[in-house]
């Protein structure tokens, strides 16, 4: 039986040959599809196997790491992004769209004063570092049963500001995850607003899986039936650049 810790080091292995240089490898289609099965096996199998609801542990103020690295992109170079920063994102909001019946535009201010969830959680980077940051944020799923997602939508895009070399950052996940209670979109980190090399005004955290679906500079959901229509219909930006699994649960 293939692992999906073995599916993970051969996704990793492969961002290495890319940052390199011998990207080829990627681009050969017998390679891509044979892994592209072996993550929808691996999918199927967690989701059989696993509590759905079960939590990603928590832990205590004492252990939360000196410092929360920050990784990938550190400031979006859009003109938009940038006029967001220096209003202090006032004028800033997320777009809630697709397959809901009320669609949405929240302010900051809005989504901080709905219900907040404050988690003490880790954050497990495929490149082989942790650490752990406290966490502020509102539950994705209030957002989605007040938006009225429909019952035919499978995934949630997370549309981002960032981008590498012209690709739109996005990511996504499955409903299963969207409404875990531990899914929130977070707004503040560690008893502060999000900073912006952190990815304000608003980032992912969908605790039981790895750092890089955490997508960072939200700037607008969507419900959708298919991940099809976006990128190269793999669910994320680094799941059609470079292979990485798109469900890369813990």
């Amino acid at each position: 039986m293939i692992s999906r810790r073995t599916i993970l080091t051969g996704a990793g292995a492969g961002a290495g040959l890319l940052l390199s240089g011998c990207d080829r490898i990627g681009d050969n289609p017998q390679f891509s599809s044979t892994l592209l099965s072996a993550n929808d096996f691996t999918y199927k199998i967690q989701r059989s196997l696993q509590d759905r609801m079960a939590l990603a542990p928590e832990f205590s103020p004492a252990q939360m790491s000196p410092h929360f690295r920050s990784n990938g992109n550190t400031m979006p170079e859009s003109d938009d992004y940038a006029g967001h920063v220096e209003e202090k994102f006032a004028y800033w909001a997320l777009d809630v769209k697709g397959m809901v019946r009320q669609p949405l535009s929240l302010s900051l201010d809005q989504l901080r004063t709905m219900p907040t969830r404050t988690q003490i959680t880790a954050h497990n980077c495929v490149e082989g570092w942790t650490a752990i940051a406290k966490w502020h944020g509102v539950p994705l799923g209030s957002i989605l049963r007040q938006a009225q997602v429909s019952p035919l939508a499978n995934f949630i895009v997370f549309h981002c500001a960032d981008d590498f070399d012209g690709a739109a950052y996005y990511e996504s996940i499955d409903m299963v995850d969207a409404f875990h209670p531990q899914t929130i979109l977070a707004w503040g980190m560690n008893d502060r607003m999000l900073p912006v090399e952190n990815g304000a005004p608003l980032r992912l955290r969908v605790e039981r899986q790895l750092g890089y679906q955490q997508a960072k500079y939200v700037m607008g959901i969507e419900a959708v039936g298919s991940l099809a229509p976006f990128g190269k219909g793999r669910g994320g930006y680094w799941e059609d650049a470079i292979n990485y699994e798109w469900y890369a649960g813990l």
